[in-house]
Order: C-alpha cells, then structure tokens, then sequence
C-alpha cells in the first residue's frame, strides 16, 4: 500500500519547469481573481489581447508561475495570448483547506475495495472551473495545453466540451488506465528519499518557491483517484491532438502516452529522448515548434470546415 501512494504521489509533484526556472517575465503580469463555479480562480493574461488563445491548465499543487518564463514567452512571442490561472484550492483560487486532509492510505484501502472515495472536489469541477473562466473572459474558444494532473483535467474538457478546445496538448498525463505500468522503482525510492528527515522541509519550501501548493496535494489526489479510468470517454475525443511524453519519465511511463494517442483519433504522439517527467531546457525548443506547429495545422483545418 506504501508503495502504491508513493507511486501516486511521484506521477504528480514533479515540476514541469527546468533547473533554469524563472518566473520574472510571469511576475510582470498583474493577477486577477474571477468568481466563477461557485470558487474564486486567480489568473494572468499574458500576450495581445487579439491574438488566438492558449489556456494552460497546471498539474497537482501547481500554481499557475510553475510553467515558467521560457515556455510562456515562446508561446506569446508566436502570437498567442496565454491565459494561465491557478487550479481551485492552489495559489490565489479558493482553498479547501477547511475540508482537511485525507488519511490517504484509508482512501486507498477504500479505492481498492472498490467503495467510493472521498474528496471535496473532482476533476470534472476542475474542467468546469476551466470552461467558466473562458466564459468570464469572453473567449469562444482556446488552444487547450494540460501538464500532468492537468492533462487529465484537459482530457475532461475536451470531452465535454469539444466546442471549446481548438486544439489540444497532453502533456506527460495518462488515462488512469489499469493495466499502464506503475512508476518504476527507482521513482519510488526518490520520494521515500526526499521525505525523510530535513529534506521534506527544504522539499517543501522548494516547491512553494516554484509555485507549488503542496497542502493541496492530497485532496487533488482524491479527485484523480475518485475518477477513475477515463479511457472510453477519451476514446469519443474528437478534437486535434497533440500527445507530448519523455521517453526517460519514470513517473508516468511512456506507455500511458502511447496508449492515449492510440484511443484518440486525430491525435499525434511525440516522444523526447531525455524528457522525464519535466520540460528540460534542451527539449524546450522543439517541444514549442511541435505544440506551435500543432496549433496552426489545428486552425487550419478548423477554417477549412
């Protein structure tokens, strides 16, 4: 069971961002708060306000600084307004702290029993939050990129909203199929390393420096594990898409990227050669020229129809 939850724990916190992160640039921006769905969500625009959009969602615990400067900036200066925000109970969204914290293993036990889950929000509010903060800034429709956690989120959108997705990116996330490999054991171990002692403090003040909200980790884990495997409903995903993995992630195996553009039509599937589970400064170059790329070919075809 411990191994289980250290697993679960890996596929999420790892950073998207390189050991170069900066969040300068993102910083200049001013952050907003909307209410919407019933919770506050704190976003940025970043770009020209008449540009096409690009909404990215953030993975667990992520706020919405932890995609970095380098990765915004190649999207804005290719003519994109970006909209980044930050998921509920993360950054300046509503907290959920008052909820508490779930006794994880009893949660697990309970996942394993086949009995329910508890947790105080879902994935799908999470896509909702999504789709009601395009609603509050008057977007029709965005280019629609999911790190992690939130390529799950994006995965719900896209189903229930297909309308609104002109494109969307899938980054190092997985369907929660069943039968996909676990995180290896070398990942396992890295977590039981860091969460001894000292290091869980120097981890945890690390990660808020990134931009990350670890309380809220738990209780986002609740909502992936609450739903499920998503792989029928990922399979009636008809929206152009882009599945990027790293061929050395050792967090969500490559497999579960296979697997996703297997079960998604019109999809394409890129693996990088020495991309973890993160967007390391030597991929970060073609990784913008293949998400760009798919962005055009994607309002093309949107303007042919």
């Amino acid at each position: 069971m411990r191994m289980i939850l250290i697993g679960l724990l890996l596929i999420l916190i790892t950073p998207v961002t390189s050991a170069e992160f900066s969040r300068t640039y993102i910083d200049q921006h001013p952050l907003q708060v909307a209410n919407v769905n019933g919770v506050d969500i704190g976003y940025r625009l970043i770009g020209e306000s008449d540009k096409p959009k690009v909404v990215i969602i953030m993975g667990l615990g992520a706020s919405n600084v932890v995609s970095g400067d380098n990765l915004v900036r190649g999207i804005e200066q290719a003519g994109y307004q970006l909209v980044l925000f930050d998921n509920r109970d993360t950054g300046a969204s509503t907290r959920f702290d008052d909820w508490g914290q779930p006794l994880v293993w009893w949660q697990l036990l309970k996942l394993k029993l086949g009995l329910g889950v508890s947790a105080p929000y879902t994935l799908g509010d999470m896509s909702a939050d999504t789709v009601a903060l395009m609603d509050w800034l008057n977007i029709e429709d965005a280019h629609i990129i999911g790190f992690s956690m939130g390529g799950m989120i994006a995965q719900k959108m896209a189903v229930h909203h297909p309308e609104r997705t002109k494109s969307l990116t899938l980054v190092m996330t997985t369907t929660g199929a069943k039968h996909l490999p676990p995180p290896t054991e070398e990942a396992a171990k890295l977590l039981a390393n860091l969460a001894s002692g000292e290091a869980t403090q120097e981890r945890a003040t690390a990660f808020r420096e990134r931009g990350f909200y670890t309380e809220s980790m738990p209780r986002q884990m609740m909502a992936i594990f609450k739903d499920g495997d998503r792989s029928e409903a990922v399979r009636t995903i008809m929206n152009d898409t882009l599945v990027v993995h790293g061929q050395d992630d050792i967090l969500i195996p490559p497999a579960h990227g296979v697997y996703t553009a297997e079960i998604i039509e019109n999809s394409e599937l890129v693996i990088f050669p020495g991309m973890g589970h993160n967007v390391p400064d030597l991929v970060l170059p073609e990784f913008l020229t293949r998400v760009i790329g798919h962005f055009s070919v994607a309002e093309m075809a949107s303007g042919s129809r």
